[in-house]
């Protein structure tokens, strides 16, 4: 069993977090199925995950040369801050989620490990050490994400515009998704971030429409799905229909939502044309983060993805560890050639 520990260095001068300690591979979980025990650093859980909850521990050469590399370029993963249950596996397969402008958060979303509090400047070389290391762990499909940065006046966009370009000058040919925050509604950002063209545009609702302001404090649901609709928009006013970017959102299960409320968010996505959804079981970071409500059954997992891709999704990935990037270097949708060009094929 995986113990929580307390986090290092914590003290009066850290910033302000919402947990004050982490998991070291995987989240606790939550309700009936902890037990405490006095003896533990913190009161900290003895986790008694169902049987299908099952994390490898990360390990071998390949983690260690990326963990080597990215601190040696100073770069943040969200795979380490968001304690990703799958950074073993991913990891040991050379790939992982790069996380831009920082690892202080200024929100505090209730499922969320990512430290919060006040953001200290803002680095603009960040872009090109991001295409170093991508370069040199020679991926086929990178993803970049990013903490919020709401004390910004663009939100970090640009960073993510010029990390876009640094990306596609080092790695010619390579898929470039991202996974943006909402940039508070503002149209400009979300511009910026569009014009740069990425492959997917990625921004997660992260659970049903009830239960958003408990789980997602500073963001709306409406204006997240209105961020996956003018994404498309903008990416064909720029480059006309061949600029049609896929769109991606995903959804996290556990939380107290509904089966109806699920289908409805799903339903809700398609109607903004979102290509691709991830659906994932969440799991308690710590005994400060919202309680599980309960477990899914890989079978209803099967049930979701398949009732999703009946509404038109081009790609679900649904399983009780998956997470916004889990194998996303296979959620690209194939692209249909135009039929002149496939009748010359």
């Amino acid at each position: 069993m995986l113990q929580a520990v307390p986090s290092a260095g914590a003290d009066a001068a850290s910033p302000a977090t919402h947990r004050d300690f982490v998991p070291p591979t995987i989240a606790m979980g939550g309700g009936p199925v902890v037990e405490w025990s006095s003896d533990r650093p913190n009161g900290a859980p003895v986790r008694r995950h169902p049987e299908w909850i099952k994390a490898r521990i990360p390990s071998g050469d390949n983690y260690f040369e990326l963990k080597g590399l990215m601190r040696g370029l100073d770069l943040h993963t969200v795979c380490e801050s968001a304690h990703c249950p799958n950074i073993g596996e991913c990891w040991d397969q050379r790939t992982a989620t790069i996380m831009i402008l920082g690892d202080v958060c200024t929100r505090a979303c209730g499922f969320c490990a990512v430290t919060t509090g006040r953001p200290l400047g803002l680095d603009e070389d960040e872009p090109r050490r991001v295409a170093e290391a991508v370069h040199q762990m020679g991926l086929e499909h990178c993803v970049v994400t990013s903490v919020a940065r709401d004390d910004l006046p663009d939100g970090g966009a640009h960073i993510f515009a010029n990390t876009i370009t640094a990306l596609r000058e080092s790695c010619p040919g390579m898929g470039v998704e991202v996974l943006i925050p909402d940039f508070n509604g503002q149209e400009d950002p979300l511009r910026a971030v569009m014009l740069a063209a990425p492959d997917i545009l990625n921004h997660n609702i992260e659970t049903v429409e009830r239960l958003q302001r408990p789980v997602r404090k500073r963001a709306r649901y409406d204006r997240s799905l209105g961020v996956l609709e003018r994404a498309k928009a903008y990416a064909r006013e720029y480059a006309g229909e061949d600029g049609t970017v896929h769109t991606k959102s995903s959804i996290m299960v556990g939380l107290g939502e509904t089966r109806e409320e699920l289908s409805q968010a799903f339903r809700d996505l398609r109607a903004v044309d979102c290509d691709i959804l991830t659906v994932g079981q969440y799991l308690r970071p710590s005994e400060k983060h919202l309680a599980l409500e309960r477990y899914y059954t890989p079978a209803e997992f099967v049930e979701m993805k398949s009732e999703a891709l009946a509404l038109g999704f081009k790609h679900v990935e649904s399983g009780p560890l998956v997470r916004s990037s889990y194998h996303a270097r296979d959620q690209v949708p194939v692209r249909t050639a135009p039929p002149e060009l496939a009748a010359s094929a």
